[in-house]
C-alpha cells in the first residue's frame, strides 16, 4: 500500500507535539509497515520549513524513507478545478487555501490512501480517497 502523508502528521512528530505526537507516530510507523510513504510539493515545503536547516530535513526524510512523487500537472489542475468549485458554492472554509486541494489531489494520483489529522476536509472534497487518521 502507499500512502501519502499530510503535513500535520510530520509536524506532530519533529515538533514533538504534546497532544498529537504519540498517535501521528504509531500512524507513521503502520504506514512504512505497510508500504511506500510518499510525500509531494506542498508537504515537502510545508514540513522542510519547520527546520532549521535544508541537509537536517533532508537527512531526517532520507533515514525515515520517505519518498517525494511530484505532482502531475492533471492533478494540480483538479486541484485548482477543486478549489474554484468550492469558492464559488461558497462552500470553501475560511483557512483553507489551494495548497490543501494540492495535498489532496496528490494523494488521491499518487497514493492509495491519505495519512491526515485533517479528515473532514478531505472525506468532503476528496470522496473517493481513503483518508486515515492517526
Amino acid at each position: 500500500m502507499v500512502t501519502a502523508v499530510d503535513t500535520n502528521v510530520f509536524l506532530d512528530v519533529f515538533l514533538d507535539d504534546p497532544q498529537f505526537r504519540k498517535k501521528s507516530f504509531n500512524a507513521l510507523l503502520n504506514a512504512f509497515a505497510s508500504g511506500d510513504v510518499v510525500i509531494g510539493e506542498v508537504v515537502w515545503a510545508e514540513t522542510g520549513a519547520a527546520f532549521d536547516n535544508r541537509d537536517l530535513f533532508e537527512t531526517a526524510m532520507t533515514k525515515l524513507g520517505v519518498k517525494f512523487v511530484p505532482m502531475s500537472k492533471s492533478a494540480a489542475t483538479s486541484a485548482a478545478d477543486m478549489w474554484r468549485v468550492a469558492k464559488s458554492r461558497r462552500t470553501l472554509p475560511p483557512r483553507r487555501v489551494v495548497a490543501d486541494f494540492l495535498v489532496g489531489a496528490h494523494a488521491e494520483s499518487c497514493a492509495d490512501c491519505l495519512l491526515t489529522r485533517d479528515k473532514g476536509f478531505y472525506r468532503e472534497y476528496f470522496n473517493g480517497l481513503k483518508v486515515i487518521e492517526p
